[in-house]
């Protein structure tokens, strides 16, 4: 039995631990280890043993944020119309591009590979799965492809931190309003 309460224990650990490493890298992309674990309310070794160094968590926030950004189209779907659905997934990417952009650097400094390249397919056959709804319910411009798409909404990861989400929003809606199809005149 105490093994499975350890089990359950480190498990709980390791995901507060990427949560609130999560918000301190949303704050600051220079929020130390240390300072991560005080507010996770673990010690060092906790963070150590899960996470040897920093790369290592900050590759793990990028990889747990990023599954959860390609996991919630199928949801945002189901609860809103097409188009309203993929704002919403282009919203949580921004999001997503803060932390992505605030780590970048320990990112790739702690892999060979490009986690970016390794999640690409996925990532355009998502944004492909909206735009197809959209374009299927007569909502959006049918000579517009996923990459296509991911390329117009590259801007996300290079909006300046003042202002940042008014400006973010507004770009946001230009690019939607560029890809809702217009009545035939």
């Amino acid at each position: 039995m105490a093994p499975t309460v350890r089990r359950a224990d480190a498990e709980q650990n390791r995901a507060r631990l990427l949560e609130v490493a999560r918000a301190a890298l949303t704050r600051s992309s220079d929020a130390t280890l240390n300072s991560i674990a005080k507010e996770a309310g673990v010690g060092q070794g906790t963070l150590y043993r899960h996470f040897p160094t920093r790369e290592a968590l900050l590759v793990e926030v990028y990889r747990v944020d990023l599954r959860d950004l390609l996991d919630a189209a199928p949801g945002l779907l189901e609860g809103n119309p097409p188009d309203i659905a993929l704002r919403l997934w282009l919203e949580r990417l921004a999001a997503y591009g803060r932390i992505k952009h605030g780590a970048a650097a320990a990112v790739r400094a702690a892999t060979r590979a490009d986690l970016s390249a390794e999640y690409y397919a996925e990532t355009v056959g998502v944004i492909g799965t909206l735009l197809a709804a959209g374009q299927a319910a007569g909502l959006l411009r049918p000579d517009v492809d996923a990459e296509e798409v991911l390329l117009l909404v590259g801007f996300l990861w290079r909006v300046p931190n003042e202002d940042w989400e008014r400006r973010t929003a507004h770009l946001l809606d230009l690019v939607l309003d560029g890809l809702r199809r217009r009545p035939v005149a």
